[in-house]
């Protein structure tokens, strides 16, 4: 997990230097603290799921730019060698499958909720759609105030422009893959 916050510091430097911005610009635009961007950037801190989305929404990049790697004619990906990104006080784990693709403009990514977790996100950046396609337990998806139950087999796509939110209400695990076209 360590090289994972080397990349992500080193990227979240590049663009905040290519963007002209200081660390207090950054902070004011994200609502992250200057110190806590500054670790980010030295690779010092383990940066949270909504921290990265808070940052990449503002810098309008994906949230996988942050994370991804080279882009390959084929690829096999193998979960398990893959470190998740957690959240939500570890309840909720993030595999970055297929990061973001600047050509195909998408994203996928593995998505683990265990019981308990209540995980907000923030709204992404206006024209950004989700599409969840449900394959372990049942989860509770609250989109503005519209509420879903999702089971194994069903699937779902919204405009993820509005705040969003993952529950796991009950005793198994949730498991979805979560596809983020921007």
């Amino acid at each position: 997990m360590e090289n994972l916050n080397i990349l992500i510091g080193q990227r979240l430097n590049r663009l905040r230097k290519d963007k002209n911005l200081s660390l207090e610009e950054l902070s004011l635009q994200t609502g992250v603290s200057k110190a806590m961007l500054s670790q980010i950037e030295n690779g010092k801190s383990n940066p949270t799921v909504s921290t990265l989305w808070k940052i990449s929404t503002a810098l309008k990049v994906s949230f996988s730019f942050f994370i991804e790697g080279e882009e390959e004619e084929l690829t096999i990906v193998d979960e398990k060698n893959i470190s998740p990104i957690l959240e939500s006080n570890n309840l909720m784990k993030l595999y970055p499958i297929f990061p973001f693709d600047s050509n195909k403009k998408f994203e996928i990514l593995t998505i683990e909720l265990k019981k308990g977790c209540n995980h907000v996100s923030q709204p992404h950046n206006s024209g950004v759609e989700e599409y969840i396609i449900m394959s372990e337990g049942t989860l509770e998806l609250h989109v503005e105030n519209q509420v879903f139950l999702l089971s194994k087999g069903q699937s779902i796509k919204f405009l993820a422009d509005r705040e969003h939110i993952y529950k796991n209400t009950q005793d198994e695990l949730v498991r979805f893959y979560n596809l983020i076209f921007y």
